[in-house]
């Protein structure tokens, strides 16, 4: 039916309730509604929501858009963020070690930087994808470990034990015994971001909870906390 000047395809279901009811997903508008209630009923509740059912549908579409952008084909000549960089997957022949290259002289500032495989030509996107994986949380560790034990002694706590997390939506955790749990994917994002997370967990070592206190003691070392926490949500990043 026509909502808003846009034709809008759903799919209505029947069943024991009182209301209609409708939900926008990735598979589009879905009703719900009383087994008794007529379309004509149905047909004017949807154009009363007609404005807010076309403007989740475009975010719909707009979030499945960017979805596909940030999927990484693996191939010789993937692109993906490693901390404020971008980098080239090159597949430098078997053997070896995976080395990260630099940019080729005389390019601009955040050009290009090949990161070298000991893979063949031939390499499927498998094994690709897992060797760039299996760098980038060799880094992971380091860089984490180097941001905590900077962080650490500015907040005047003491951790004992990091691991690395590979959580969906969750970028970290602390416990009161001195672990710690950081997102690998951190990586991907720059610098400033990581540290933000890192010192957002150490902070935990002292205030266990979201409190003012907890807050203050985070803005202590990273002032501009809450600028870098909204850029966690940077679409661009890649999921995996």
């Amino acid at each position: 039916m026509q909502l808003d000047g846009v034709l809008v395809a759903y799919a209505l279901a029947r069943g024991q309730r009182r209301t209609i009811g409708m939900v926008v997903g990735p598979e589009g508008l879905s009703v719900r509604a009383p087994r008794w209630t007529p379309l004509h009923e149905i047909d004017a509740a949807l154009q009363e929501k007609a404005r807010w059912i076309v403007r989740k549908l475009q975010e719909t579409q707009v979030r499945r858009s960017q979805q596909i952008e940030r999927q990484i084909m693996w191939a010789q000549g993937a692109v993906f963020p490693f901390l404020g960089q971008r980098l080239c997957v090159q597949l430098a022949g078997a053997g070896g070690a995976t080395r990260l290259g630099e940019a080729p002289q005389g390019q601009a500032p955040g050009a290009l930087r090949p990161l070298n495989l000991p893979l063949p030509a031939t390499a499927s996107a498998t094994q690709i994808r897992t060797a760039v994986r299996a760098w980038l949380m060799a880094q992971a560790q380091q860089v984490f470990t180097a941001r905590l034990d900077h962080f650490a002694p500015l907040l005047q706590v003491r951790w004992k034990q990091l691991a690395l997390s590979n959580a969906a939506t969750r970028w970290g955790s602390a416990r009161s015994d001195g672990s710690i749990r950081l997102n690998w994917r951190l990586v991907h994002f720059e610098l400033p971001v990581l540290d933000y997370v890192v010192a957002h967990e150490l902070s935990h070592l002292r205030v266990m909870n979201h409190s003012p206190r907890f807050w203050d003691t985070v803005r202590s070392v990273v002032p501009d906390y809450a600028a870098l926490r909204a850029r966690l949500k940077d679409d661009s990043v890649p999921r995996w």
